[in-house]
C-alpha cells in the first residue's frame, strides 16, 4: 500500500529522507521518479543523513554513481543517477549487484531500467505540481510487498 505526503520545503524533504532511512535495510533498492528539479537529490541527502553518511551528497549526473560510506554500523549508500543511461546493458556495466547486499541503493531516473536488479524495490514518486507554490511537492511512496514505513 502506498503512502501519499505533501512536502512544503527543502527542509521537509530532507526530514522525510531521514525518516525513510529508518525503514531501509541493506539490500534495499530505492527508485526515485520525478521531473528535473523535483527534489530527488534533496531527498537522497536526507536519506544519507539518516544512514549517518558524513560526506556531502551531490547529484551523480556526470559520474553516474557514487558510494558513500556510513560512519556507523548503518549500511553504506550507493547513489546512482540513471538519467544518461538508456539501456539495461549500461546499468549492468555499473556492477551495482556487487554492493547491493551490503548497501542501500538509491537510483534517480531509474524507473524502467533497474527494477530487474532485485525481486522487489521501493518506488518514490515526486511531483512538484501540488499548487502554485514551487516549493510544494506531492510524494507517493510504494514500499516493497510485506514492508511498511517506520513512521
Amino acid at each position: 500500500m502506498s503512502r501519499k505526503l505533501v512536502i512544503n520545503s527543502e527542509v521537509e524533504m530532507i526530514s522525510l529522507g531521514k525518516k525513510l532511512a529508518a525503514s531501509f535495510v541493506p539490500g534495499d533498492l530505492i527508485v526515485l521518479d520525478g521531473p528535473v528539479g523535483a527534489g530527488k537529490t534533496t531527498l537522497t541527502k536526507g536519506i544519507a543523513l539518516g544512514l549517518e553518511i558524513s560526506d556531502e551528497v551531490t547529484s551523480p549526473t556526470f559520474v553516474i554513481s557514487r558510494v558513500h560510506s556510513s560512519s556507523s554500523a548503518k549500511p553504506d549508500l550507493v547513489h546512482v543517477d540513471a538519467y544518461r543511461l538508456s539501456r539495461i546493458a549500461e546499468v549492468d556495466s555499473l556492477d551495482l549487484e556487487s554492493s547491493m547486499d551490503d548497501s542501500v541503493t538509491v537510483v534517480e531516473w531509474g524507473a524502467g531500467l533497474i527494477e530487474g536488479l532485485t525481486d522487489e524495490s521501493w518506488l518514490i514518486k515526486i511531483n512538484r505540481d501540488v499548487s502554485d507554490n514551487e516549493s510544494h511537492r506531492a510524494i507517493e511512496i510504494f514500499p516493497p510487498k510485506n514492508r511498511e514505513l517506520s513512521f
